[in-house]
């Protein structure tokens, strides 16, 4: 009888603690278990609207190949970002570092960020921290149930305003490496 009574209060505690941890605790567990993540997204850019595939290795780097007529690519290597349009045959490099992508890529800062904040905003759907840094916000969203990243918001390195949201989450698969090499520039 003892046994059964032990047995219950243990698993009551572990489940009302599991039950009623925040969602930044999940937030982070979640992440912290996340090693890469392949994804769909929309990105608007003002009034323009672009969607596509990417895949995220953290930490610094990105590829994502945009289902456009121009085949836009955009690839980190950790250092720099390329941007190729493969209609015209356009490159530009920007180092990685003075983009706002920097740190959207680096699992580590968004990790201590989530960690000092309280959630901006919680609706029905998403769960919303504004993390700063050298002068720049980006508005980072999570599923409130599942707990993955779905998007973020920020001003671009031209001052546009980018929203960027992803669905169809794939986490922790077998990414060929060699998707993060940077195409030859023209």
């Amino acid at each position: 009888m003892i046994k059964r009574i032990l047995v219950f209060i243990i698993s009551f505690v572990l489940y009302t603690q599991v039950s009623f941890s925040s969602p930044k605790k999940n937030i982070i567990d979640n992440l912290n278990k996340t090693n890469n993540l392949s994804f769909d997204f929309i990105q608007q850019i003002e009034e323009k609207v672009e969607i596509g595939k990417c895949k995220i290795q953290y930490s610094n780097l990105i590829y994502c190949l945009y289902d456009n007529k121009d085949k836009k690519e955009m690839v980190s290597n950790g250092r720099s970002l390329v941007i190729k349009n493969n209609r015209y045959n356009s490159t530009y490099i920007y180092p990685l570092k003075t983009t706002p992508l920097k740190y959207i890529l680096d699992k580590e800062f968004i990790l201590n960020e989530i960690r000092k904040l309280k959630p901006e905003k919680k609706n029905n759907d998403k769960i919303e921290f504004l993390l700063t840094n050298e002068a720049k916000s980006i508005k980072i969203f999570f599923d409130k149930k599942s707990y993955d990243l779905i998007g973020w918001e920020m001003i671009d390195i031209y001052q546009n305003k980018v929203n960027f949201q992803i669905s169809n989450i794939k986490k922790n698969i077998l990414i060929d490496k060699n998707q993060f090499k940077l195409p030859k520039l023209n």
